[in-house]
């Protein structure tokens, strides 16, 4: 599972014409869903990206120092299949790593409930939908995190 974090001052997600989710201060999540990701993906993503020590205080301009539950921020979480893009060869992007919608779904969902047990207000577009999604990038402070990384060693 795959998380590119953007750090906003405010995030909103249009489906149709309709505003299905918006949020002021906090992150605007890309989440991309594996072939072979579990609840063990889940659990390990959302505890990094609530605990990730990447906002500043009002007061203090030198940098990064609290967290998500900090701040009482937010998240615009978005489903995004391409995060599992494959561009090695030719010019047309492979998807074969990405999770199908009938695997993908509940394991969003299950994000999305895991992020809500954390305290975290969460909102989203729709799953599979064609959406628009604004952002003010703050900072700018994007981080990518992917569950995977947690089986490498520590240089």
């Amino acid at each position: 599972m795959r998380f590119v974090i953007q750090r906003v001052t405010r995030a909103k997600v249009t489906v149709d014409d309709e505003v299905t989710g918006e949020i002021e201060d906090g992150f605007a999540i890309l989440c991309g869903i594996s072939r072979e990701d579990t609840e063990d993906d889940i659990d390990y993503l959302v505890s990094k990206t609530v605990n990730l020590r990447v906002f500043r205080a009002e007061d203090d301009s030198s940098g990064f120092d609290l967290s998500l539950d900090d701040v009482g921020g937010g998240i615009l979480l978005i489903s995004q299949f391409t995060l599992y893009a494959n561009t090695r060869k030719g010019r047309r992007p492979g998807f074969t790593q990405a999770a199908a919608p009938d695997i993908a779904e509940p394991l969003f969902n299950q994000v999305v409930q895991a992020f809500e047990m954390q305290g975290i207000k969460v909102e989203t577009g729709v799953f599979g939908a064609m959406m628009l999604v604004e952002l003010v990038n703050d900072g700018p402070a994007t981080f990518i995190i992917d569950s995977s990384d947690r089986h490498q060693p520590r240089r």
